[in-house]
């Protein structure tokens, strides 16, 4: 499972979702959804702009942990 702490590094950057949308080029829906776990897929230039903006690493936003399923979460969505 890839768990996805992007509310603490905003929380860390006092930076609000609306302000990250428009610093990547993401509507504020596509950015609620992958900080809620709920997206199943990242392009990794989006990644790249968020690290950029954030000025973190992936691993700073992204967690795997093993043995964990996601797929029992309900609905995903594909960010693109």
């Amino acid at each position: 499972m890839i768990l996805v702490h992007l509310d603490v590094m905003l929380a860390k950057r006092k930076m609000k979702v609306g302000e990250l949308a428009d610093k990547i080029g993401l509507s504020i829906v596509n950015v609620s959804i992958l900080k809620n776990g709920k997206a199943k897929a990242i392009r990794m230039s989006t990644l790249s702009k968020i690290c950029e903006v954030l000025d973190c690493q992936p691993s700073d936003i992204l967690e795997y942990r093993k043995g964990e399923n996601d797929e029992e979460e309900g609905d995903s969505y594909s960010l693109e």
